[in-house]
């Protein structure tokens, strides 16, 4: 019995010291090379919100920001990044996490949002309190639940780590690093995360090769029918508040602690549904697993009780009344939006 505990103990000390192991931040290459990383706006999308005459997207500056979105340094125990919360391969949401999770496991009180097309927004996180894309990297810094630093700690760090106060040179012209710099390099690389070559935009643009099943082309007509009015593409966000018939599970109110008003009572901003597919958990807290556990909510799980939008009313009758073959075809064709070339552009990845 007591040489079994000692093996058992063995064991779990090897599984504890290779995941102690594994959390380690990945080492980045300082050296890596600076990216042709201008910004184009995809043929099929509308002009962006983003002022890129005023904050242009420069090769030195987008490898300045993708450095800095992988650098420990920006946490105050230099123990996460901003990957460890929005992961590539998850297409920069936090996989299996209903909730954000910061420095010492601090959990948030909502779901990671996905960052890709953000030029095209004008205003950010799920109660649409910021409207301008750098004041999200200033809030995620600084926030005691995410990277829970102050900016000018971050500079000062930054300013005695070789090769920054070069790199900083590169892209501002100026070995003086700023927080307001900081900010400007990982604005630069966000902005240049364009999700614009899923399967369904070839097949938008006609593209060779790019055909649709029977089941998604009938998902895609569903869809157009059911779901496009909040979902519009192709962005597939109307970028609106909405209350989308959540119960009061999180006794979270949305955008009424923002605005105070009763009418934003439970909305909650239309993410879009662009890599969908590899985005799980769904809603602002992250309470469904799957996408069929959206579709179920969408056909007949909606609450009276906060304030459902329009969209989700016809007729007196609440919910979208989807039969499980609807859903399954809706599904399918969610599917087509998953863009893999961005999940596995390695400009975005960790150098």
């Amino acid at each position: 019995m007591k040489l079994k505990l000692v093996v058992i103990g063995a064991i779990l000390n090897l599984i504890i010291g290779f995941t102690a192991y594994n959390l380690q931040p990945t080492k980045i290459n300082y050296n890596s090379s600076s990216e042709n990383a201008t910004f184009k706006r995809p043929p099929n999308f509308p002009e962006p919100s983003y002022d890129f005459e005023y904050y242009p997207v420069t090769p030195a500056g987008f490898k300045l920001g993708r450095l800095l979105f992988y650098e420990p340094l920006l946490s105050l125990d230099q123990s996460i990044t901003c990957a460890n919360c929005h992961q590539s391969f998850a297409a920069f949401s936090n996989l299996n996490f209903p909730v954000s999770h910061g420095i010492k496991q601090c959990a948030g009180s909502r779901n990671t949002p996905a960052l890709f097309n953000l030029a095209w927004d004008k205003s950010f996180m799920w109660d649409g309190s910021v409207h301008d894309l750098r004041h999200t990297v200033n809030r995620a810094i600084t926030n005691r639940c995410e990277l829970a630093i102050d900016l000018n700690i971050v500079s000062a760090r930054l300013q005695t780590t070789e090769p920054y106060p070069l790199l900083f040179d590169a892209a501002f012209k100026s070995v003086k690093i700023s927080p307001e710099r900081v900010v400007d390099a990982l604005t630069q690389f966000m902005c240049a995360m364009v999700s614009s070559n899923s399967r369904y935009d070839k097949y938008a643009r006609h593209e060779r090769g790019a055909d649709f099943t029977e089941v998604e082309k009938q998902g895609y007509v569903l869809f157009k029918k059911k779901c496009n009015t909040c979902h519009a593409e192709p962005l597939f966000t109307d970028h609106s508040y909405r209350s989308n018939g959540l119960d009061l599970q999180s006794g979270d109110y949305g955008r009424f602690i923002i605005t105070n008003s009763p009418n934003d009572k439970f909305k909650f901003r239309v993410p879009s549904l662009r890599n969908v597919e590899v985005t799980a958990p769904y809603m602002h807290d992250g309470r469904f697993a799957t996408l069929k556990d959206v579709m179920a909510h969408y056909s007949n799980g909606i609450s009276q009780k906060t304030n459902p939008d329009i969209a989700l009313i016809n007729n007196g009758v609440t919910g979208l009344r989807l039969s499980n073959d609807d859903q399954t075809k809706i599904v399918a064709f969610l599917k087509t939006l998953t863009d893999k070339g961005f999940i596995n552009d390695k400009r975005f990845q960790i150098p």
